[in-house]
């Protein structure tokens, strides 16, 4: 690494290694930090006098925390370290097990699983498509009985293999996949077993009824690796074979940069990236701003669980804003930091743009990878990054408090539909036969305001320098939908200079929604309703998807509320396309 002092004008940073062990096979992490170059350097040195990577690798907890219900959460969450390694030793085995599965029929592999068990396996799939003579990868992770309705119609039910991916085996969604898939296949075939594959802890409650059930395959995870960390365990490799990928060249690469990860801090690529990070936070510039190529489009879905939940925490935290368009100077406020992570070239139009905004003092971080392989050795650099900048901002990296509180909201809504058959319904502040807003008390906009139009506008003026506005959308993903709170989310940024979110219920309440409750109180909340076209029970309870999936919303707002955060909810009608036009045109104007 160059000393910053050594530059020319002291305003960069590289990491460029000639004969580390990752030299050739992971890409080089170069930095453009302007006014935050000594900070870096001075925590780096501090690093490597505080023997922090070798403390990281010798999974010493009090790093992080001396409290010792922390120090008991650390010491079973650092199985991430070592599990390249480990896997690399079972890849011919995934490879054999997922060659079976291809000659046994499988048209399809649908991956059943929330947060760290779906994530990973959502960007394989989206970054490398279908391979040839190989089932497709299909991800399920949405409660919306729209979007499984769209699965329903997508696949040959008895041509699809269902791999329920739960850490815990408690995790609500997965259950319920799980139960819904099953009886469907029940009803094609004898041993309906067979066409289920479950990725989980040892005695897990998930293990125990796959077992019972006879599933194809129970795979059973390394414990002590959380869910967020774990896209280099079975969790995301298992998904990985299945789809035809070469598992053993994923994991090379990874046990490679692993390899590099043992160097000093000022030498390392993820202690550097994972200084900048912290440094900027803590300096304000909060908001970690990825940008990819078309290609690894899908990534920032992992780094925004990896960092939101790894950081957002006792009133700290990094933001990280994935999918938000690159725009001008003009549109950024001083609080944010720019990551590239590209495969190749960056294309002219975006480099341009980070050029820009590099001259105009916004710290700009580039990592290129050789080839989309070099993704193993991605997700393993943005662990070990998280775990160091967890340290420079003194936080439990491996816990996820507040997480909890959104699900014991939702359950406690579930019992009381349970006794009352309704769910509990929120007062409405305003509405004009389509969309309806309800806000929660400490949220209300001023008594005046009883126009949907007024209702917005008071919401939207609680947004200040360097605030972030998430929309939190409780419908089902598609194109549509997507361009849409696209445009929603260009268009405050563009008049606001704040960050924006887009997240999809309840995908992100295994995300994001640790920051939104945990972090600072910089967030401003729009969560986005609508009803369901479709609808389907969920085996064994006494509540449908449409239920448990608005039980979720309301428990996500109830635990925002009780957070006192700046929070309304919109509910677009019945018809989702045109109440978003009109939601764009409200906040447009």
């Amino acid at each position: 690494m160059k000393d910053a002092a050594s530059e020319a004008k002291g305003d960069t940073v590289s990491n460029e290694q000639s004969g580390s062990p990752a030299a050739t096979t992971s890409a080089p992490l170069i930095t453009s930090l302007g006014e935050y170059v000594a900070a870096v350097n001075a925590t780096l040195a501090e690093a490597h006098q505080s023997k922090v990577i070798e403390r990281i690798w010798s999974k010493d907890s009090s790093l992080w925390k001396q409290e010792p219900s922390h120090q008991k959460i650390i010491a079973n969450s650092l199985g991430w370290l070592t599990v390249p390694g480990e896997m690399i030793e079972v890849a011919d085995e995934l490879k054999t097990f997922a060659e079976s599965v291809s000659t046994s029929g499988f048209q399809y592999v649908m991956i059943c699983g929330m947060g760290g068990s779906s994530l990973c396996p959502e960007v394989l799939r989206q970054t490398f498509g279908r391979q040839k003579d190989f089932p497709e990868l299909l991800v399920l992770d949405s409660t919306d009985p729209d979007a499984i309705n769209n699965f329903k119609r997508q696949i040959d039910i008895g041509r699809c293999l269902f791999v329920i991916a739960s850490k815990s085996g408690t995790t609500t969604e997965p259950i319920a996949f799980h139960r819904y898939w099953y009886n469907e296949v029940a009803q094609l075939h004898d041993s309906p077993g067979n066409a289920f594959v479950t990725i989980t802890d040892p005695g897990s409650q998930m293990a125990e009824t796959a077992a019972a059930e006879g599933f194809r395959r129970i795979v059973l995870n390394q414990p002590d690796i959380g869910g967020r960390y774990s896209a280099l365990s079975y969790f995301g490799m298992v998904p990985a074979a299945l789809m035809g990928l070469d598992v053993g060249r994923l994991l090379r690469q990874a046990q490679s940069m692993a390899e590099h990860c043992v160097a000093n801090a000022n030498e390392n690529a993820a202690a550097i990236l994972g200084t900048v990070m912290a440094e900027c936070a803590l300096a304000g510039r909060d908001k970690l701003t990825i940008v990819t190529d078309e290609t690894l489009s899908a990534l920032g879905l992992w780094v925004e669980q990896l960092v939101a939940e790894s950081t957002g925490k006792e009133g700290k935290g990094i933001i990280p804003v994935v999918g938000e368009p690159l725009g001008s100077v003009s549109v950024y406020n001083n609080d944010r930091l720019f990551v590239s992570v590209s495969v190749g070239t960056v294309s002219e139009a975006t480099n341009a743009k980070l050029k820009m905004l590099e001259a105009a003092g916004h710290p700009v971080v580039y990592r290129h990878l050789t080839d989309v392989y070099d993704l193993g050795a991605e997700f393993f650099v943005w662990e070990m990054a998280t775990a160091f900048s967890g340290w420079r901002l003194s936080i439990n990296p491996f816990d996820q408090p507040n997480v909890q509180e959104s699900k014991d909201a939702t359950k406690s809504l579930l019992e009381s539909y349970k006794r009352e058959g309704k769910l509990a319904e929120q007062e409405a502040l305003a509405s004009d036969g389509q969309l309806t807003i309800f806000a929660s008390d400490n949220n209300a906009a001023p008594a005046a305001a009883v126009s949907i139009r007024d209702a917005l506008r008071a919401h939207l003026a609680k947004i200040k320098r360097g605030d972030y506005v998430a929309l939190l959308a409780y419908v089902e993903e598609t194109p549509e939908t997507e361009a849409a709170l696209q445009t929603i989310r260009t268009i405050i940024r563009d008049a606001t200079g704040c960050a924006t979110m887009v997240g999809y219920g309840p995908r992100f309440l295994h995300s994001t929604g640790q920051l939104h409750k945990g972090g600072p109180d910089s967030g401003v909340f729009i969560q986005i309703t609508a009803p369901d076209k479709v609808n389907f029970q969920v085996p064994g309870e006494e509540y449908t998807f449409s239920v448990l999936k608005d039980a979720q919303a309301l428990g996500d707002f109830q635990s925002l509320q009780s957070h006192r955060r700046r929070a309304i909810r919109v509910d677009l009608g019945s018809d989702v396309s045109s109440g978003l036009s009109k939601l764009r045109e409200l906040i447009g104007a």
